[in-house]
């Protein structure tokens, strides 16, 4: 795992922020061309095609910030797309 800003190619101005020992389904789509998002430290990677959702779940157990980015060579911008999940204690995440 990554410390936060360690890379900043990785980094972000937002985040998802979700809760520890939860389990999440994460939907997604593509409005374009076909993206993969893909975060390898949480096992996590699904392809988001156009006109269609796909899903994933995962119990993340740690807190901490992790990273990903798009895994599918998708254009121009293709390396700047980075995914960054934030997963913090349930009463901080309430808060």
């Amino acid at each position: 795992m990554l410390e936060e800003g360690q890379l900043r190619l990785l980094d972000t101005d937002t985040s998802i922020v979700i809760p520890v020992d939860t389990h999440i389904r994460f939907i997604v789509t593509a409005n374009d061309v076909i993206h993969s998002f893909a975060v390898p430290s949480l096992g996590i990677k699904i392809d988001a095609t156009p006109g269609r959702l796909n899903q994933v779940s995962t119990l993340i157990q740690r807190t901490g910030v992790y990273y990903g980015q798009c895994s599918e060579l998708c254009g121009v911008n293709h390396a700047l797309m980075p995914i960054k999940i934030d997963c913090v204690p349930i009463n901080e995440f309430i808060e």
